[in-house]
């Protein structure tokens, strides 16, 4: 592994960070009053801002083929992605969502070998991906293997898995055409536009106080400005370099985040099937990232 491409796993081993302990500040501005579509909207809102001051410039979109990829990026990256996850919270277990949600690289493994043609499913990352998933199921369920199924909010789920894994291939089809700050900011700007409608059936609180107080602005900053506006930049850049499959590999290692993160704000425990499944996650992503004969 070179120096270029260590860099690349680092930066994705950072982000994963990030979005490991996003529950916690999500979670806070909901219990603050604001509304999962309400939070999506403020933290793309501002951080679309964010990146208009750092990359002002409005390139030329090349064809409109290209800015139905960017259209489709943003309807599926943001606007179905976390509409689907966050309703599907709220109608089936959290541990169902957290599971299901964590297919996105297997997904993303096997769209990409009909879409992409230097990303060929290969064995040794079908083999780890369903490792590091075993991993995650021990994680999640901690022991209590009883799986209540919920159809509607397990689907959900899926298609906020599936929509994850859209998104990365349409990022990988588009990365080397146009600068990666401005893909982000107009993957941004059509999941603004695409979320606007849902606040016809749900519609947006307008108490501007909620967003006055400090932990509220703290939380929607953190999300905003890091989460947003930093992350996506960075897995977009790590997307055109190593690629939509390698890169979502690292998603698995999100169940490991919130894990240690609970240990360490929560209190929770540990448990012998949890260092089991981290286990199980750290060996199925070194065997998904092993360069081996593909699958024929």
């Amino acid at each position: 592994m070179g120096k270029k491409n260590m860099l690349f796993h680092i930066l994705a081993a950072f982000t994963i960070i990030i979005w490991g302990i996003t529950l916690i500040s999500t979670k806070i501005l909901i219990f603050n009053g604001l509304s999962p579509a309400g939070i999506m909207l403020y933290r793309f809102v501002i951080a679309y801002a964010v990146l208009w001051i750092f990359y002002p410039r409005l390139p030329k979109v090349k064809k409109w083929k290209d800015e139905a990829i960017f259209f489709a990026a943003g309807l599926f990256g943001g606007t179905i992605y976390f509409l689907t996850e966050n309703t599907a919270v709220g109608i089936t277990n959290t541990s169902n969502v957290a599971l299901i949600v964590t297919t996105a690289p297997l997904l993303t493994a096997f769209i990409a070998n009909f879409t992409l043609k230097n990303e060929p499913l290969k064995r040794h990352t079908f083999l780890g991906s369903i490792i590091a998933l075993g991993g995650v199921f021990l994680i999640v369920f901690n022991g209590n293997f009883i799986l209540q199924l919920n159809p509607a909010g397990d689907l959900l789920s899926f298609f906020s898995a599936l929509s994850w894994a859209i998104y990365s291939i349409l990022i990988k089809k588009i990365s080397h055409q146009y600068p990666v700050l401005f893909t982000t900011r107009r993957v941004f700007f059509y999941s603004i536009l695409t979320l606007l409608p849902w606040f016809c059936y749900e519609p947006l609180p307008l108490d501007f106080s909620i967003l006055l107080q400090k932990e509220v602005i703290f939380n929607l900053l953190f999300l905003s400005l890091i989460a947003s506006s930093l992350c996506f930049y960075i897995w977009n850049i790590i997307i055109k370099n190593l690629g939509a499959v390698h890169t979502n590999n690292y998603i698995y290692f999100i169940s490991i985040v919130t894990l240690f993160v609970s240990w360490l704000v929560l209190d929770e425990k540990i448990t012998a099937y949890a260092l089991l499944g981290a286990v199980l996650i750290l060996s199925g992503v070194y065997l998904a990232e092993r360069k081996t004969n593909k699958i024929k």
